[in-house]
């Protein structure tokens, strides 16, 4: 069954795997391989979650965090906002 978090879950996924795929060759040798990978796998978990909740559960779970760690929401939002602006600005 599709959901509308299908095409956002495949991109994560497909950027974990690119990820996967050239963690072994990037600079800073083994401990940076295995960050990678982890950040990776980390990755295709939030894929999954993705796929298994619908819209109304994300939401929910987003207004959790963001009630329990205003903080922590906060600078992921600059951090997210700060992305899109340089997306956005080499366009």
């Amino acid at each position: 069954m599709n959901t509308p978090m299908d095409p956002v879950a495949r991109g994560i996924d497909s950027a974990a795997d690119t990820l996967h795929a050239t963690a072994d060759r990037l600079p800073g040798g083994e401990r940076v391989a295995g960050a990678a990978h982890s950040a990776a796998a980390g990755m295709e978990r939030a894929a999954d979650y993705l796929r298994d909740q619908d819209l109304s559960d994300i939401l929910d779970d987003v207004r959790q965090t963001v009630t329990r760690h205003p903080g922590a929401a906060l600078l992921a939002a600059a951090a997210l906002g700060f992305v899109i602006a340089r997306s956005l600005s080499r366009d």
